[in-house]
């Protein structure tokens, strides 16, 4: 099948990019209201695209009435947020922090998560979550309908089963995280396997 993407309405489009780009992980995004009320919202369209300088990008679409919503309205305003990552034991509670709460709702705390202290910025991590990012806005880049969020880590906190001793390699047993597919259905990383490059590539000259 061909999809001509020019003229596709964009409901079909994301269909088709959110099932066949997935696993996708997911970010569950910490920021604060104006009022110093924490606010809390899962996110599918996230990733890290650099390791210097760190960043993570976030892409936030707005309400279906074309309002900004919660999370990105906290970006802009105080430019910090932190990107918590999900597995299994928080599964539940970060999908019930997509419920379209009201703006003076913590949903850390109504979904029964618990908040711990930032060390850089001000916006709360989740306590429960196997790894936070603390980041600072480095730029967006606003479209009609999605704002894309790049995002500089400046501190990241690890459980400390998740790493081997010297702090260098994930324990695949310890950290599964979960991820999202497409529509409500999500899987999560606890069938993984090594790969590496073919024996015949190895005498082969390289760059």
């Amino acid at each position: 099948m061909e999809f001509d993407f020019e003229a596709l309405p964009p409901r079909d489009r994301y269909r088709l990019l959110c099932s066949f780009v997935a696993p996708r992980p997911i970010a569950l995004v910490t920021t604060c209201g104006s009022d110093g009320t924490a606010n809390a919202a899962p996110m599918s369209f996230f990733n890290v695209f650099s390791q210097d300088p760190p960043i993570v990008i976030l892409g936030i679409q707005t309400r279906p009435d074309g309002t900004e919503k919660d999370t990105i309205r906290n970006i802009r305003r105080s430019g910090e947020f932190v990107v918590n990552l999900c597995d299994m034991a928080i599964a539940q509670q970060m999908v019930d922090c997509g419920h379209p709460f009201a703006e003076d709702v913590d949903e850390i705390v109504l979904t029964g998560l618990s908040h711990a202290p930032s060390l850089k910025i001000a916006p709360p991590r989740v306590a429960e979550a196997p790894a936070s990012m603390e980041c600072r806005l480095s730029q967006s880049i606003d479209y009609p309908n999605r704002a894309i969020v790049l995002g500089e880590v400046v501190q990241m906190h690890v459980r400390d089963a998740c790493l081997d001793a010297d702090g260098h390699y994930v324990r695949p047993e310890a950290y599964q995280p979960i991820a999202r597919l497409h529509a409500e259905n999500y899987i999560v990383a606890d069938r993984q396997f090594v790969l590496t490059e073919s024996a015949d590539l190895s005498d082969r000259p390289r760059r």
